[in-house]
């Protein structure tokens, strides 16, 4: 007959070990949810029927669906893949069936050529590899700024030995028509609370500050009580953190001279001052509204100079680190720097080769590659020598490759320790080379950092190189090698200590090469390794997310052995993602540090904002739109469209997972999609946003809020000059106005606040009591030309 297609479903209640209620209840389930009548009254008297919760039944899916598999790319690409693959294999059939060679005596020939043609590929990925790690700081020729045309109020911070620095600096900031109030302090008698004080008694209550000029760099000598901290980078850390204490809105720019070299021949570049740059990079990140810059001097800076720092503390350039010369204005960036020659030069060491820090999981790996490859003794120091964790293990390890290794006792950071070491080195084995591993890390803010926790990072590493380099005196040696940070390179929130003590790395190793002797100071990223570069879980997660890779040792070994056989002086070395370094480090603050690079340059391009006209339209439809609605229609349009918008940078298929009053943090909104964010709201709305509007606005309602300010703000019922200063200060942070403009809009805001507060002589209108048309007509007097 005709087949049977009906289903069956079977279920037990009796199984091994399983057949208690539990069993019974579970079958009865499988048919219930198949279709088949269940009377649970019967089992469950007491149970009462409640709603299943709706989202099981909501059908989004949440796993990644199944990525396309590469391009295969071109046959010229696939061919060109299998020939250096059959060549990686030492096959040499396959090789000659790829090349077309039939003749017995050619494809015999390979078993020759093959082996060097697989070993050139192999050195040729290697450096590729190690090329696109590589980058070096440069100092780029900029045009002169125009000269201010407004300064206002400064105060300029200067120690008592600074006092010829801090004239020549009042007399040319006066000159270029600035108001100048001169604080001379003793730093050796300074903390934040008393240098907050004096600051607030010296501003003026009718005129504050306009920005604050720091000399504190130039204190000579070291803290009484901690003689690893410089007086200088103490009292500059001292300001940083008085500025906060105050909320200072002026900008803090810090000058010193000779921190830096900016050129390829000689220069006298002071490393103690150098670290008052790695401390300023850091609170360039930290403070990014209240910090100003860095700028370099000339040991006598003439009138040119002179007029290029009035115009740099005027804002007239958009440059945060320059050195001011007699020949120009020096601005710094970073830029790659692959490997121009091809040369093979090789670091082959030899004799005693000194690693502190060389118990460390870093300095592991050197003192392996370095017993490998030709030391005859390694002399490993740390503070517990011997008793070091993983000391035996190491020893056991390095014996086996045939080198003799002594780990001593010391720390590098006392003096007499590091001439005690050097003075016991064997002569059998003269000392040819240094390796300067040693460190530690602090992460605090500066805000909270004090002067001791900064001693204790500088101690080691900044210290400790110092005390190497002055026992060493002018001993020609093959290697002087510095492990720096980049940290010291572009900054790192939480790093100021840490940076302060790698810049002093990289200025140690310029002046030493000023003076003819070999240093190699290099600027690593994150290794992937112990010691150090130990990372827990979550903190290697935030370094991906923030595009930073941590770099295999063996490869960084290889990129730090090429560094020293090219006899490079400074040199970073980082794997970046710079998709999403780049946008993460500028979203509170440019940085034209970056500018050089072309990856950042193309991520600008394809980011940036629609452009003027496009959204500009955009803007007048939305407001034509709203200008029909009611005040509550009109919020609720715009935040739809924040939510929608935050949705979609988010990935979230509707606005459900974007709820108007939770935090954009708590969203899941990092710098990247804030600036994201940021730039498709320009693009739908029309209006200039400021960078931060996701930080200064802490939830989608509040981004609504204001964008409703800024395109209706006559019919949502607010009082008018409060939406019209509410557009100004948004048009004003979103703004980047040349600089003759933005001291004009400067010196009108100024006066406009004066008179506000009643300060003009012969003004006698009470804002309290004004109309909005009076203040309208005093507005449009301020700015009505502008």
């Amino acid at each position: 007959g005709d087949e049977d297609t009906s289903r069956a479903l079977v279920t037990g209640t009796l199984r091994r070990d399983d057949g208690g209620l539990r069993r019974l209840l579970c079958s009865l389930a499988e048919v219930h949810v198949r279709g088949v009548d269940v009377d649970w009254t019967v089992l469950l008297p007491e149970a009462r029927r409640v709603d299943l919760p709706t989202y099981a039944f909501n059908r989004q899916r949440y796993w990644l669906e199944e990525l396309p598999a590469p391009a295969a790319g071109t046959p010229a690409d696939q061919a060109d893949a299998a020939l250096w693959a059959a060549i990686e294999r030492g096959d040499t059939d396959e090789v000659a069936r790829e090349l077309a060679l039939d003749d017995h005596c050619k494809r015999a020939s390979l078993d020759e050529v093959l082996p060097a043609l697989s070993d050139w590929n192999r050195r040729r990925r290697e450096q590729a590899l190690l090329d696109s790690w590589r980058y070096r700081v440069t100092w780029t020729p900029v045009a002169d700024p125009p000269p201010p045309a407004a300064l206002g109020h400064w105060a300029i911070v200067s120690p008592e030995n600074a006092a010829p620095v801090a004239t020549v600096l009042t007399d040319a900031l006066t000159a270029s028509g600035a108001r100048i109030t001169l604080l001379t302090i003793d730093p050796l008698d300074l903390d934040r609370a008393t240098l907050a004080r004096r600051l607030d008694d010296a501003a003026d209550a009718n005129a504050p500050f306009d920005g604050v000029l720091s000399l504190l760099a130039l204190a000579p000598g070291h803290h009484p009580g901690l003689p690893a901290l410089p007086t200088g980078l103490a009292a500059t850390l001292a300001l940083v953190q008085a500025a906060e204490d105050l909320r200072l809105t002026a900008p803090l720019w810090c000058a010193t001279q000779g921190a830096v070299s900016t050129g390829p021949g000689p220069s006298r570049t002071d490393p103690v001052q150098a670290a008052v740059w790695g401390l300023g990079r850091v609170a360039a990140l930290e403070h990014p509204g209240r910090w100003g810059g860095l700028v370099d001097l000339p040991d006598d800076p003439g009138d040119t100079a002179l007029r290029r720092m009035a115009a740099v503390l005027a804002g007239t350039t958009t440059e945060d680190q320059v050195a001011i010369r007699e020949s120009g204005l020096l601005a710094r960036r970073l830029v790659p720097a692959p490997t121009r020659d091809t040369a093979q030069r090789r670091w082959h060491p030899r004799g005693t080769v000194l690693v502190t820090g060389g118990t460390g999981g870093v300095a592991a790996h050197v003192a392996r590659w370095l017993a490998a490859n030709g030391a005859e003794h390694l002399v490993l120091a740390s503070r517990r020598g011997p008793e070091a964790e993983g000391a035996a293990d190491l020893a056991e390890e390095l014996a086996a490759l045939g080198v003799d290794v002594t780990f001593a006792a010391c720390d590098v950071a006392d003096r007499d320790s590091v001439a005690r070491l050097l003075a016991q080195l064997p002569d059998r084995h003269p000392l040819t080379a240094v390796v300067h591993a040693a460190g530690v890390a602090w992460p605090e803010a500066l805000a909270t950092t004090g002067p001791t926790e900064v001693a204790d990072v500088l101690a080691a590493k900044a210290s400790g190189a110092a005390h190497l380099d002055e026992l060493l005196g002018d001993i020609d040696l093959d290697a002087f090698v510095l492990f720096s940070s980049n940290a010291a390179v572009w900054g790192s929130a939480t790093q100021g200590a840490y940076a302060a003590a790698n810049a002093f790395l990289d200025a140690l190793a310029e002046q030493r090469r000023a003076r003819g002797l070999t240093a190699t100071s290099v600027a690593w990223g994150a290794w992937d390794g112990g010691g150090m570069s130990t990372f827990s879980a979550d903190v290697r997660s935030g370094l991906q997310r923030s595009g930073l890779t941590l770099m295999a040792p063996e490869a960084a070994v290889r990129a730090l052995v090429h560094a020293v056989g090219h006899g490079e002086t400074c040199v970073t070395v980082t794997d970046v993602d710079w998709s999403r370094f780049a946008p993460r480090f500028t979203a509170m603050r440019p940085s034209p540090l970056l500018d050089n690079i072309p990856e950042v340059r193309r991520i600008r391009e394809e980011s940036a904002p629609a452009p003027a006209a496009e959204s500009e339209g955009a803007g007048r439809e939305l407001a034509a739109r709203l200008a029909g609605l009611s005040p509550a229609d009109r919020q609720r349009t715009l935040l739809d469209l924040v939510r929608t918008e935050a949705a979609t940078v988010l990935g979230h298929s509707g606005t459900a997972a974007v709820p108007p009053d939770r935090a954009f943090g708590e969203l899941g909104f990092d710098s990247l999609t804030a600036v994201e964010l940021r730039n498709r709201l320009i693009s739908a709305c029309g209006v200039p946003l400021p960078t931060t509007v996701v930080f200064d606005h802490p939830n989608p309602a509040a981004v609504a809020d204001l964008l409703r300010t800024l395109l209706a703000p006559a019919a949502d019922g607010r009082p008018p000059v409060l939406a019209e200063l509410a557009a100004l200060e948004t048009a004003l942070a979103g703004a980047t106005p040349d600089a003759p403009l933005r001291a004009q809009i400067t010196a009108r805001l100024r006066s406009l606040a004066a008179r506000w507060d009643g300060e003009t002589p012969g003004d006698d209108l009470d804002l309290d009591l004004a109309t909005d048309d009076q203040v309208f007509q005093l507005i449009d007097s301020e700015f009505g030309q502008a």
